[in-house]
């Protein structure tokens, strides 16, 4: 009962499932990280665009205002009708037949540098003017190279600016997300160590975060539902038991009597017997029940280390004429201290629920080996059953073949669940006919 809620439980809270999760906070980074990296990207595209675009109608204008300034030059010139024939990088005056332009005309080019051997980047004024009558091609050039260069230097400096930005802005999410979600995985702590056996009032702190409140609200008033609904099975569970055991005790007595009575016919007599062996399994499944409740509580403390070595040879008496009238050969390697860090009670059971069962389901002339060592206790059997299927090893109540009987599916159980409960591990190995229980620390 308490397996199931307690799985129930934290499947619900954890949301235990095959689907990849990741936390909270680092889900919230990465989304973060999602927008703020193109929002970046794309603030970083138009201020380098905006400007690149500012340099270069910068450059425009100083190369209109060259030309305004070369044209007063030119216009002034007192030479005898002149044929200007000027050619520099950045200056350019040819004669030519095309027609007066009244606009000029601006463009980017590359100009081959020399002595870099290299083209640099220029911006270029080009228009056909006319000079005492004649037609010249003027063409100003301005560099870009500075310019570039200092493009180049904002980019670096704004790609270390949006970086800087965006670390700070990332750690300091990170910071404010963790402090906020601090309550939260307290309580989430506190939920994780529930136990059901030992439920205790439940005490969230109160948060200055409403929706944290309101949760811890929730989780206080679904554990203590949990704590009263698992405490009235328990008790519900336990009564009964208790209450079962009286009637049954006197059904016992009472037909104890009726197979004394000599005027009963045979077939009553064996309607009888068969009701009183049902009794008694009833009675046994009663007392396992009690058993398993006890454990559960954990109603056997560990006040002495009983010898393990010494409990088997009682049993090993105890079942003599089992062993003798199946003619089994017994075969033990126990080391000379083995003291157990269980119960004495809980060790006598131990003990007599793997080798009665090694010697019950067992086959005339078949074998036993009992091996206990200083943290380990192991009972192997040969038997003609077949290997118990894993899904069903330790269920309540299965009988796991037709060739169990005379079982109530209990005694593994109860094995199982001292091992959970006092935490010693409990394993099976079925290889060449051989059924192995094995425990230890």
């Amino acid at each position: 009962m308490e397996k199931i809620i307690s799985k129930q439980y934290t499947e619900r809270v954890t949301g235990s499932g095959k689907i990849n999760t990741m936390k909270l906070l680092t889900k919230t980074t990465v989304y973060f990280l999602l927008i703020m990296l193109p929002v970046f990207t794309a603030g970083a595209f138009y201020l380098y665009t905006k400007f690149n675009k500012e340099i270069k109608h910068e450059t425009d204008e100083e190369l209109v205002n060259d030309k305004l300034q070369w044209m007063r030059y030119l216009d002034s010139a007192s030479v005898n009708n002149p044929v200007f024939s000027i050619n520099t990088p950045e200056f350019n005056l040819q004669p030519t037949e095309k027609a007066a332009q009244s606009k000029h005309k601006l463009k980017g080019v590359s100009i081959y540098q020399e002595p870099e051997n290299t083209y640099a980047p220029f911006r270029q004024l080009t228009q056909v003017i006319t000079l005492n009558n004649k037609n010249y091609e003027l063409v100003l050039r301005k560099s870009l190279i500075e310019k570039d260069d200092l493009i180049r230097n904002i980019v670096h400096v704004m790609l270390a600016a949006f970086g800087g930005l965006l670390a700070f802005v990332l750690l300091s999410n990170w910071l404010i997300s963790k402090r906020i979600w601090k309550p939260f995985y307290r309580s989430l702590d506190q939920i994780q160590k529930l136990q059901l056996n030992k439920l205790e009032a439940l005490v969230f702190e109160r948060t200055a975060t409403h929706e944290f409140n309101q949760l811890n609200a929730a989780l206080g008033s679904m554990t203590s539902r949990i704590h009263q609904d698992y405490t009235s099975m328990k008790e519900l569970t336990e009564d009964a038991a208790h209450e079962m055991q009286t009637p049954l005790a006197i059904a016992q007595s009472k037909l104890e009597l009726l197979l004394q009575d000599d005027t009963l016919s045979e077939s009553q007599q064996q309607s009888i017997l068969t009701s009183y062996d049902e009794l008694q399994r009833l009675s046994r499944l009663n007392h396992n029940l009690l058993l398993l409740a006890k454990i559960e509580n954990q109603q056997f403390p560990v006040t002495e280390a009983p010898d393990l070595c010494k409990v088997v040879e009682k049993y090993l008496s105890l079942f003599e004429e089992l062993i003798k009238e199946k003619e089994l050969d017994i075969h033990t390697d126990m080391a000379d201290t083995a003291p157990w860090p269980l119960h004495p009670a809980l060790t006598d059971i131990l003990v007599s629920n793997l080798l009665g069962n090694a010697i019950k389901y067992n086959y005339p002339q078949g074998k036993i080996r009992i091996k206990i060592t200083t943290d380990t206790f192991s009972v192997t059997n040969t038997s003609q059953l077949p290997e118990i299927p894993a899904n069903e090893l330790f269920q309540r109540f299965k009988k796991h073949s037709s060739g169990y009987t005379n079982s109530n599916g209990l005694g593994l159980a109860i094995v199982k669940k001292m091992a959970d409960s006092y935490h010693f591990h409990l394993s099976y190995q079925y290889q060449n006919g051989e059924h192995t229980f094995t425990t230890g620390a």
